[in-house]
């Protein structure tokens, strides 16, 4: 049987999207679900440097330094994070990071962290495909976003994750967690916490003023609103170490910034308004980006 060129073209094309659904992986529980009922305003952050783990061979000397800085999205669909460090080892590169089980001990011991943040119980194998983000460890930053130290010995990022909670109780919340940088052979390099700063707008029906770090402004916004949307499920029990029910409730409390913080001057919209409803979802982005890259 004779086919055509236009049929082969066809048959090849179908062969590629097969072969490219292929790479991305489900997890044992489906693909990540978008979280839509972040706090508008809420804002963790983890830094590296304070307790160092392990000092590589870097440029500098010491340890690496800098910060992950997560804000929710405007419309509290996910979360914009903004990633930024210095004194990247030497060698070993390029370096993935990812958010993990458990919060780092007092000694910081990065290894206690535990495995990557998998509520849905993907696994690390095959690696993350970025085009598939939904497939991929709910934890896995670097595999969706990119690695560290492709470029030098610093490295800056800023995106946008559907998939990770500031809300307590499912499995995707990280606000009691860990972030761990790995060289690329996976041993463990850095390490930190994440904090809470700003709790943001309470969802439960109530209201609440929310003033945000690290920006410019005098007013304060009162923002109200019901929850809405689906939020990924919570952790069930496996061998994993994501599966951990204590994880999954989010139980632990996050640290909250202590009285050394430099002077937050807080930002906001003037007036009290509905979310997103009173506040374009245009505005309420220029004000997320603003204060993400303010951190």
């Amino acid at each position: 049987m004779r086919f055509t060129t236009s049929s082969a073209a066809l048959l090849a094309a179908a062969a590629s999207r097969v072969a490219a659904q292929d790479s991305s992986t489900t997890g044992e529980l489906g693909d990540a679900i978008p979280v839509e009922n972040n706090p508008p305003g809420a804002v963790y952050k983890a830094v590296f440097g304070e307790n160092p783990f392990f000092t590589p061979d870097t440029p500098a000397g010491g340890p690496v330094v800098g910060e992950f800085s997560a804000v929710t999205a405007p419309d509290g669909v996910g979360v914009m994070f903004k990633v930024a460090l210095e004194n990247l080892p030497t060698e070993g590169g390029p370096f993935s990071y990812h958010v993990h089980v458990d919060p780092v001990p007092e000694e910081g011991n990065c290894t206690l962290a535990l495995a990557h943040l998998d509520p849905f119980i993907r696994g690390e194998d095959p690696v993350c495909d970025p085009e598939a983000p939904e497939t991929c460890q709910v934890g896995d930053l670097s595999g969706k976003y990119g690695k560290a130290g492709e470029t030098g010995s610093t490295y800056q990022n800023v995106f946008w994750d559907e998939f990770l909670s500031m809300v307590e109780g499912p499995g995707a919340f990280f606000g009691n967690r860990s972030v761990v940088l790995h060289f690329a052979n996976k041993t463990r390099i850095a390490c930190a916490n994440f904090e809470l700063k700003n709790p943001g707008v309470d969802f439960d029906g109530g209201e609440c003023s929310t003033a945000v770090p690290g920006a410019g402004g005098n007013a304060t916004t009162t923002l109200t609103g019901p929850a809405t949307g689906t939020t990924a499920p919570a952790v069930t029990d496996s061998e994993t170490a994501t599966a951990d029910p204590e994880q999954a409730s989010g139980t632990a409390t996050p640290t909250a910034a202590d009285d050394s913080e430099e002077t937050q001057t807080p930002i906001a919209v003037s007036g009290a308004a509905s979310f997103p409803d009173s506040i374009s979802l245009l505005t309420a982005a220029s004000i997320s980006l603003s204060v993400l890259l303010s951190l």
